[in-house]
């Protein structure tokens, strides 16, 4: 059975390579004009707003319990992150949908929209470095599996 921790680790990384390389392509279509990178970026926003409200949630359930205890302030910093590039990536997102359903293709909505996706870029980020500190720092969701000692022919 998987734990809600093993989840988190399983489906975290997704977002996290879909929105970097949807803003790659958003600055490389903002730059070059090019229709192809431009719908790309848009493609990925979308699928990386999706893989961000399932890591979310994974990450919820995965951090049941630990609200009490010495992992208190780092968890806590690590779930304000998340939920500040949660709603980040959902306003993007939206803004890019009214953007592409509306056809609203001013430069000044152009700009904003690339610096909103930044943001969410910072915000992802930031989110992953206090995850990865919790793991690899603190032990956070890490199960020790040390051999039996007792027992010389177990293996």
């Amino acid at each position: 059975m998987i734990s809600p921790t093993h989840l988190h680790a399983m489906v975290v990384h997704f977002p996290i390579a879909l929105l970097l390389v949807g803003f790659l392509f958003e600055v490389i279509g903002f730059f070059y004009k090019k229709v192809f990178f431009r719908q790309s970026a848009f493609y990925l926003l979308i699928l990386g707003t999706l893989g961000t409200v399932v890591s979310y949630l994974a990450g919820n359930a995965a951090g049941e319990g630990l609200e009490e205890g010495p992992l208190n302030k780092a968890m806590e910093l690590h779930e304000q992150a998340a939920t500040i590039a949660l709603w980040l990536t959902i306003i993007t997102s939206a803004v890019y949908l009214c953007i592409h359903f509306f056809k609203y293709y001013k430069s000044w909505a152009r700009i904003i929209s690339v610096i909103l996706f930044a943001c969410v870029i910072a915000a992802i980020s930031r989110t992953g470095y206090l995850g990865g500190e919790l793991v690899y720092k603190h032990g956070a969701g890490v199960e020790l599996a040390l051999p039996d000692f007792s027992n010389p022919d177990a293996k």
